[in-house]
């Protein structure tokens, strides 16, 4: 797989999809599982761990695009199990800063590598 940008620090897809692609200020953040990025393998120790480690990713691609949470407009989260949102929710509010993006967090039947939780985010670059 080609990797969109040049940080160790965001995984490969794990399909043929884009990381995150661009347009016109925009910036669309492919869904994130809780990958390692040095070893694209699943972190270990449950959804607290995935949803830490998803959050440092998504963190690191917009850093690299010169973005922060600050310029997210809307997060989806999909949750293997939805009996897990409280603890998403905690981590979530841990890392994610205020003006807090638009937010949705759907429940659905399984996610790739038996991810428990998979977080996307559509961002846009200030004066675009």
């Amino acid at each position: 797989m080609k990797r969109d940008s040049v940080s160790d620090k965001i995984p490969l897809p794990v399909g043929p999809y884009s990381v995150f692609r661009e347009s016109d200020g925009w910036f669309f953040i492919s869904g994130q599982i809780g990958l390692d990025p040095l070893s694209g393998e699943m972190v270990s120790g449950g959804v607290g761990e995935e949803t830490a480690q998803i959050l440092s990713n998504i963190r690191h691609i917009l850093r690299e695009s010169g973005l922060g949470w600050e310029n997210c407009l809307k997060v989806t989260i999909y949750l293997a199990d939805m009996g897990d949102f409280q603890v998403v929710n905690e981590i979530y509010g841990k890392i994610v800063t205020a003006p807090y993006p638009a937010r949705s967090t759907v429940g659905v039947k399984s996610l790739p590598k038996g991810a428990r939780v998979e977080v996307e985010v559509i961002a846009r670059k200030p004066g675009k």
